[in-house]
């Protein structure tokens, strides 16, 4: 089985990375890190570059942890994605971050982690953001 981490190269992401090796390595498991582009915007902060994956993968396989870096490349809806993989992938478990969002902007907006937590068939552990 594996530990899917949804990773966007931010603050928020890079909690979610620690805790997605901290269960990973728990669990004696492998780590699927996956990142995504939505196709509706033009640029898209979350998107993560090849230099920001590559870091990733090195720095976690110099943990010791069995690492596997995906960056989905069709977009789409984060939501749709990371439940699907995990599926897919047989997950243990999904790791995403948890950021705070006003009831207004959840209304306008909706929430992709809400949607996640009621649609991902595995344990799902949601991160916040370190703080400092």
């Amino acid at each position: 089985m594996t530990v899917l981490v949804g990773y966007v190269p931010t603050p928020l992401g890079e909690a979610t990375l620690r805790a997605g090796v901290e269960e990973a390595r728990r669990r004696a498991e492998s780590l699927l890190v996956v990142n995504m582009s939505r196709d509706d915007v033009l640029v898209d902060a979350h998107r993560a570059g090849s230099d920001d994956l590559d870091r990733v993968e090195r720095d976690v396989a110099e943990l010791g942890v069995d690492v596997e870096v995906v960056r989905i490349e069709e977009g789409g809806d984060p939501a749709d994605a990371l439940v699907h993989t995990a599926h897919e992938r047989a997950a243990s478990v999904l790791v995403i971050g948890l950021r705070h969002r006003s009831p207004v902007g959840k209304l306008i907006m909706g929430s992709t982690a809400q949607r996640i937590l009621l649609d991902a068939r595995c344990p799902v552990l949601a991160v916040k953001e370190d703080g400092g």
